[in-house]
Order: C-alpha cells, then sequence, then structure tokens
C-alpha cells in the first residue's frame, strides 16, 4: 500500500492548517516555552511529512502505478521503456528527501554563520567605543536614546546605552540586565536560525511565516518571565516602555523592538498561569508530533 495520500494530507495540515489553530489558542502567551517548542515541533514534523510524501510518491507501489512514475506512465505519457523503472524511481525516493534535509541543513548553516559574523563585527565596533562596567556586567555604549541588546554566542556582550544607565532606576536596570542574560544562556540566536533556515526553504507556507514571527515573540515573552523573577511586573514594563523606541543591530537580541506592545499588555495584564494537565498533554503532543509522519508512511503492523 503506497501511503503517499495520507502523508500529502497530513504534511498540508501540519503546514496549512495547524499555525491557524495555534494562533487562536489562548494558552500559548502563558507558557511560551511550551508554545515556541510546538512550533519547532510542526516545523520539524512538516519537513519529515514532506521528506516522506516526496519518497511515497517517487517510490511506486506493488503494480507499480501508485507512485510518480507509474502515474506518467498511466496518464500516456513516455517516461520510459512503457513501464516504470523501479531504480529511477528508487533514486527519486532517496534524492527528493535528501535534498529537502540537506536544504534545511544548508540554510540553517548559512544563517548561523551570517549572523555571527554581523555579530562578531558589532562586537569589535562596541568593543572600541564601549566602556565595560565591572558593576553591570555589560558594555556601555554613547548613545542618547535608552537601549539594550545582547550580542550572544562566543564572547558574548549586553550592550546598554549610557541613556539607560542614566535614566532608568536600578531595578528598571536589574530587570533589563536579566532579561537579556535570558537570551544568552537560553541560546535564542540558535533558535531564530532554525526557523530562519525553514522559512528559507519553505518560504510560501504559512506554517514557516507564522513560526518564524512567533517564535521571535515567544522567546522575548520567555525572558520577559525570567526578569519577572526577581522584578515586579511594573519595573519591567516601564522599562521595557522606556526602551521601545530603541533600534537593535543585525544579529542582536532586545528588550525593546516592534513586540513591545504586545509584551507590555501581557507583563501588566492578569497573569494565569497554564494549568498543569495542559502543560502535560501539549507537551506530549509536542514530544509525538515529529514523529506521526513515520507512523503514517509505516503504520503499525502493517507490513
Amino acid at each position: 500500500m503506497n501511503a503517499a495520500p495520507a502523508l500529502i494530507g497530513y504534511t498540508a495540515a501540519v503546514g496549512f492548517a495547524a499555525p491557524y489553530l495555534l494562533l487562536r489558542a489562548a494558552w500559548p502567551h502563558r507558557a511560551p516555552a511550551l508554545a515556541a517548542a510546538v512550533w519547532h515541533a510542526l516545523a520539524v514534523s512538516f519537513s519529515f511529512g514532506a521528506a516522506l510524501s516526496a519518497a511515497s510518491l517517487a517510490m511506486p507501489a506493488e503494480n507499480l502505478h501508485a507512485g510518480v512514475v507509474g502515474l506518467l506512465h498511466a496518464c500516456g505519457l513516455d517516461v520510459g521503456a512503457g513501464q516504470p523503472n523501479p531504480e529511477v524511481a528508487g533514486r527519486l525516493a532517496v534524492g527528493v528527501p535528501a535534498a529537502i534535509g540537506i536544504a534545511l541543513m544548508a540554510s540553517f548553516a548559512f544563517h548561523a554563520v551570517r549572523a555571527r559574523r554581523a555579530r562578531s563585527e558589532h562586537r569589535e565596533a562596541v568593543d572600541l567605543v564601549g566602556r565595560h562596567s565591572a558593576h553591570l556586567s555589560a558594555t556601555v555604549l554613547p548613545y542618547d536614546v535608552p537601549a539594550a541588546y545582547c550580542l550572544p554566542g562566543r564572547g558574548p556582550r549586553i550592550v546598554i546605552s549610557d541613556a539607560a544607565v542614566r535614566q532608568l532606576t536600578p531595578e528598571q536596570l536589574g530587570a533589563v540586565l536579566e532579561h537579556e542574560q535570558a537570551h544568552i544562556a537560553g541560546r535564542h540566536h540558535l533558535v531564530l536560525a532554525a526557523v530562519e533556515a525553514f522559512y528559507s526553504v519553505f518560504r510560501w507556507l504559512p506554517l514557516a511565516r507564522h513560526a518564524r514571527e512567533q517564535t521571535a515573540l515567544l522567546l522575548e515573552m520567555i525572558a520577559d518571565d525570567r526578569a519577572l523573577r526577581s522584578h515586579s511586573h511594573e519595573v519591567l514594563a516601564t522599562a521595557m516602555y522606556e526602551m521601545a523606541t530603541a533600534r537593535t543591530p543585525k544579529g542582536a537580541l532586545a528588550a525593546g523592538g516592534h513586540t513591545t506592545l504586545i509584551r507590555l499588555k501581557r507583563v501588566l495584564g492578569p497573569r494565569r498561569a497554564a494549568h498543569p494537565a495542559l502543560w502535560g498533554s501539549v507537551a506530549a503532543a509536542a514530544a509525538t508530533v515529529p514523529l506521526l509522519p513515520l507512523l503514517v508512511a509505516c503504520p503499525p503492523g502493517l507490513g
């Protein structure tokens, strides 16, 4: 039995329907780390589904007419010597999924290296014009707008403007620095490189577009939650407001930015923790979803 129809249906549902269901859900902003994991699980599941769909389409079934090669023959198109060539089908069944995997890995490497190069160049400039503050464990830049961001990766830096040092209270400053430290400790730059890679390969896909946008927002919320462990909601919210208009260099992660309004509403709004049952069920789904294409392609009990 050829699994291509079921795989194509499943992959289409993950790529086109699942993102809109997740966007309408109320829980992701209450559990941003779990939501980010779900977006990545869907991306992995779609990649597996696309690769296995291509393999199933290329590999003919028992009568050699269920695969793509057999379909072309059935439509009267002469693509071989009268019958589908199992050798050609086998090459397609391996080559197309391999091409998808190579494209994703190459795209991830490209985005990771490009971002690291941009951070390295900016780090050199920051070290030249800024001054290191041992008290803040950050580099202070002469800049007349309150701003703070981090340069993760090798030799990480937290960069803050002297305007922020002057205008923010010690509590606000501490919340901002804790937010940036969360980005560094969580290696959020690698997470962003992964969703950028997925978007580059599947740019036309709703899942790729929304996973890219939502992951960036969710990572900021994760860093906000880290800051809220030791600082009040009002302190963090006022610090975010002060730095809302600051610009962020390429490859950096900042406490301000275009998502500030959404995050301000979340920080200042009523706080409801996700129910443990929700945590458990969604976490189990996130762990299972990447494996579903394999179960569709090779259902248990079928030879």
